[in-house]
């Protein structure tokens, strides 16, 4: 009975951890636009327009009520480059722990959300 407890809880954390991701990417790609050498007004439109596109690309392909829904080998390669987008984005910026951060938790998460059918 506790094992499976445990195993439900672990299950609910990792859903946490799934949109804290989500999360993360959009707020890497931000920072990068914003730490751009550029002039003002073009690192607030990277800044705020970078994640507003990817922010739509996930709704459109990526969310539970996806319009456009991307399935079995599709959905992996969608979210290998859109989860990639964040961590290169961490990467161009400078953040290099960040980025190895961000893309160590994807890969536990992803995997275990693929163990647990999630």
């Amino acid at each position: 009975m506790k094992t499976a407890k445990t195993a439900k809880t672990a299950k609910t954390a990792n859903l946490g951890v799934l949109f804290a991701i989500e999360l993360g990417a959009l707020v890497a790609v931000g920072y990068w636009g914003f730490t751009r050498d550029v002039a003002t007004p073009s690192a607030w439109l990277l800044g705020i327009g970078g994640p507003v596109v990817l922010a739509v690309v996930w709704g459109l392909c990526g969310s539970p009520k996806a319009r456009y829904k991307v399935r079995g080998a599709g959905r992996v390669a969608f979210e290998v480059v859109w989860f990639g987008a964040g961590v290169a984005a961490l990467v161009l910026a400078g953040a290099y722990d960040w980025a190895l951060v961000l893309a160590l938790v994807c890969v536990v998460s992803k995997t275990l959300a693929v163990v647990w059918h999630q």
